[in-house]
């Protein structure tokens, strides 16, 4: 079985840790050992609320304490920044109320092109409220608004990885005048949790000034904005959430066309989500009869691998309190609980759910969390109880240990559950202003018909770094019959080696932000005879980084596959087994996004198994201006191999027209010739006010089974939407 040079890695990580970037001294309250220092503001009360409008004259806020020491993060951190932001911070006894006024010297280049709530707006001027109630570092919110007044929230799941598909009700305006933008924020303390006992919470505020490519910060380390990098917001007392109570009562029209086999059909489908505040750090939410019919479409994928594809999850309801289920930081295979198992067929067709409970949240110094599913009956599959279980206690400083239990599976009639337990090391405040995480865990499966060689385990320890040398090293062992029914994995019976360590230069002046160099090395084998099962080496040659956002990435990438049985990787060819090695080139150019004409082109050639494989892909984004918006995206992949040549199309095309921040109509289409289908999905979104939404909903398909380049509708299904949150 190959090993990697253990001691060489060992070299390498020791040298991540002792690399530390110099800081830079601008600010009375800044630390000179990058940040170490916690900022502080004793928070305002209020008893009268502001009127969130976007110009914050109320003489209130001139009561606020004015947070105006931010420093730059990027291009250099704690740099002076190019433009001043004053933060100002206030509480009543049912909300948290944020205005800022961030000055700009040219405020008709402000970006702000964004229009349509809920939508990504990392291409705009933006700015952020980040906040840990629980200041414990393991989990807060993130706030953000563009100039446009564009709500776009996330849950932290990590020290800095974000759930942004997370939606919470809260409510912001924004205006833009002619000394810059000013923006009012209000977060409602039913929609967070939080420790009432604290009177300190975990705060951050930053902004992002795109034609500069500049961001700002109150607090920061190494570059990074996340948990572990916050000021703290005193003197909270006092505050409440009502009843904790919101009632979603929802109602949907369908009308399915007939098509061929598929029968037409009219349905009137009531729903009602239930969310209750056990306390304040406990949320038990109920759902019945539970109506996704609104959730965005999938982006097409090609898979040319033997493993199967993951897509990410995107209904709200799992997406509540997501954080509070994630086990061993498991990103994708391995992982015992993946929600899209639930409610969504083996082949993606969604199954009716016909109710579900959660209680999820905090305790003490534990988090937990239950779920509990039942899933109607469909094909030849019996109705479904699917049950989650996890508990985690707080440890150390910023670490957890914990458990979680699986039981059900919502896609055979046998037997499934799943055990396991995983620790979480956390070290912020680690030797050169760095951070090291750590993660061990160890699962077991019992599947009916399976015995023996059912467990899984795993560990990996990373030195993470924005700028210097940054490493890590990995291992996960999954055995043939470890099967976690209610999670995710691509491969069993392996065991699988990862290692990667880089550099990151930051050259002072010129044109070039960033530079990265590094090496990536992948090796998975078979458990039972330690053959090689795949393996991949990259190296990344070029990453480099503009002031202008513009980027270019040379990749070479050295690979080996190896085939136990025949792989049939298109239809009448079929790659024999055996044990090949291939080489790959990548080249990749983005455009900055900052721009009213943005895009990207990628291509690879090299090798592929036994013969040759050239592929290319573009996207291109144009938005003349804030009410329209357009993208296209294009893959090309041509194969040669000795048993035939294949060649694989996957397009997609978006039309947005944005009336209104509460108005937008989204149209997609995507077509791929490996399945010779069109999907069409047409979403008329209307917001009038955060908790309440309507939709109209087109989906249309069109197949060419024949491959003629003749298509035919094969299914059209039009869906009214409407729901609308009580909250008491």
């Amino acid at each position: 079985m190959h090993r990697a040079p253990v001691p060489c890695i060992a070299v390498l990580l020791i040298g991540a840790v002792l690399t530390a970037m110099a800081p830079k001294h601008v600010h009375a309250q800044q630390a000179s050992s990058a940040g170490d220092a916690t900022k502080s503001v004793r928070i305002q009360r209020t008893a009268e609320p502001p009127v969130i409008d976007g110009v914050m004259n109320e003489e209130i806020w001139l009561r606020a304490p004015i947070i105006d020491d931010l420093h730059q993060i990027n291009p250099v951190e704690f740099g002076e920044p190019s433009e001043r932001t004053e933060v100002r911070v206030l509480y009543g006894r049912d909300a948290l109320y944020v205005g800022a006024r961030l000055y700009d010297s040219e405020p008709g280049r402000i970006n702000a092109r964004i229009l349509r709530q809920n939508q990504p707006i990392g291409s705009d001027d933006r700015f952020f409220v980040h906040i840990d109630p629980f200041n414990t570092r393991r989990g807060g919110y993130a706030f953000g608004v563009n100039a446009n007044g564009v709500r776009y929230d996330g849950i932290y799941e990590g020290p800095t990885d974000r759930q942004m598909d997370w939606n919470g009700i809260w409510q912001a305006a924004a205006t833009i005048d002619e000394q810059g933008w000013v923006v009012e924020i209000e977060i409602p303390f039913k929609t967070i949790s939080f420790d009432p006992a604290a009177d300190t919470w975990r705060m951050n505020f930053t902004r992002n000034i795109e034609r500069k490519n500049e961001s700002i910060a109150w607090m920061s380390r190494n570059r990074s904005t996340g948990l572990s990098a916050m000021g703290d917001m005193r003197g909270i007392s006092q505050i409440e959430q009502g009843r904790g109570l919101d009632v979603v009562p929802t109602a949907s029209v369908r009308e399915r066309r007939a098509f061929g086999a598929i029968p037409g059909r009219s349905d009137l489908e009531p729903s009602i989500d239930v969310f209750y505040k056990v306390t304040p750090q406990l949320n038990a939410s109920l759902t019945l009869n539970t109506d996704f019919s609104a959730v965005d479409v999938d982006s097409r994928q090609v898979n040319l691998t033997r493993f199967n594809l993951f897509f990410p999850e995107q209904r709200d309801f799992f997406l509540q309190d997501v954080d509070i289920f994630q086990f061993g930081r498991l990103e994708r295979d391995g992982r015992p609980f993946f929600s899209r198992r639930l409610g969504i067929s083996a082949r993606g067709q969604e199954v009716p759910l016909d109710f579900g409970g959660k209680l999820s949240g905090r305790i003490g110094r534990f988090d937990v969390g239950a779920l509990a599913v039942r899933q109607d009956a469909y094909g030849d599959i019996d109705a479904t109880t699917a049950f989650v279980g996890r508990v985690a206690a707080n440890v150390l400083e910023e670490s957890s240990v914990g458990m979680i239990v699986t039981d059900g599976d919502p896609r055979s009639n046998l037997d499934n559950s799943v055990g396991g337990v995983d620790f979480r090391y956390l070290n912020s405040r680690f030797a050169g202003g760095r951070s090291l995480e750590a993660v061990a865990w160890f699962q077991q499966s019992d599947s009916e018909g399976l015995d023996g060689d059912d467990t899984a385990l795993g560990f990996e320890m990373r030195v993470p770094s924005n700028s210097g040398i940054r490493g890590g090293i990995g291992m996960t062992r999954i055995h043939d019959n470890f099967n976690p029914a209610l999670g995710f994995v691509r491969r069993t019976g392996i065991e699988q080696l990862e290692f990667d360590v880089g550099h990151t230069w930051r050259p002072q002046g010129g044109r070039i932000r960033t530079l990265f160099s590094g090496i990536q090395f992948d090796h998975i084998d078979y458990l039972d005879d330690g053959s090689v099962q795949s393996e991949e080496i990259r190296f990344r040659a070029i990453d480099l980084n503009l002031n202008s956002q513009d980027s270019f990435d040379v990749t070479y990438t050295r690979s080996k596959e190896g085939l136990r049985r025949p792989f049939r990787i298109s239809p009448g060819i079929v790659i024999a087994p055996g044990l090949y090695s291939f080489d790959t080139v990548d080249l990749s150019f983005r455009a900055g996004n900052q721009r009213a004409v943005g895009g990207g082109v990628f291509m690879n050639d090299g090798e592929f198994y036994d013969g040759e494989r050239f592929g290319v892909g573009m996207f291109m984004n144009w938005r003349p201006s804030r009410h329209f918006r357009t993208n296209l995206n294009y893959q090309y992949s041509d194969i040669t191999l000795p048993g035939g040549s294949f060649v694989t199309r996957v397009a997609r095309v978006t039309l947005e027209a944005v009336f209104s921040s509460t108005m937008s109509w989204i149209n997609q289409i995507q077509y791929d010739n490996v399945s010779e289908t069109i999907g069409i999905n047409s979403r008329l979104h209307w917001i009038p006010r955060a908790g309440r939404e309507a939709f109209l909903v087109l989906n249309h398909n069109l197949a060419d089974p024949d491959r003629d380049n003749s298509f035919d509708s094969s299914f059209s299904q039009v869906t009214l939407k409407y729901s609308y949150t009580f909250r008491f």
